[in-house]
């Protein structure tokens, strides 16, 4: 399996097994972004993002390896039951800490109608 392959299948469990399942797999000083109003989220990670989702699509994907530091970009849509579809952009930092790929920086930002935010200039 390469490393992209790793990677990928990797965030899918994120995703489908949640954040709290995957201590290995997490850097201890990690920067998770989720949308507003939740907060950034460093190291352990709390009650946002926990639980799983009940099924993940990635697309869009973008793949960049530069030495010890890959980045995954992509577009998400998941679903929770009894919740509208989740759809968002996202991208995740992993480092080689030892031979071990871990998740250092995680954001996401929601694409759609949940993304439309009225501002004031």
């Amino acid at each position: 399996m390469t490393t992209e392959d790793q990677l990928w299948a990797t965030e899918e469990q994120l995703w489908l097994n949640g954040f709290d399942s995957a201590h290995s797999e997490i850097s201890e000083d990690a920067v998770i972004i989720f949308p507003y109003p939740a907060p950034i989220q460093r190291g352990t990670i709390g009650a946002q993002g926990t639980a799983g989702w009940r099924t993940v699509r990635m697309s869009d994907r973008h793949f960049n390896l530069r030495g010890d530091i890959a980045i995954l970009a992509y577009r998400v849509s998941a679903e929770r039951p009894n919740a509208p579809i989740y759809n968002a952009l996202c991208a995740s930092t992993y480092i080689d800490d030892a031979g071990v790929w871990k998740l250092v920086s995680h954001q996401q930002t929601p694409a759609g109608e949940e993304a439309s935010v009225q501002t004031e200039l």
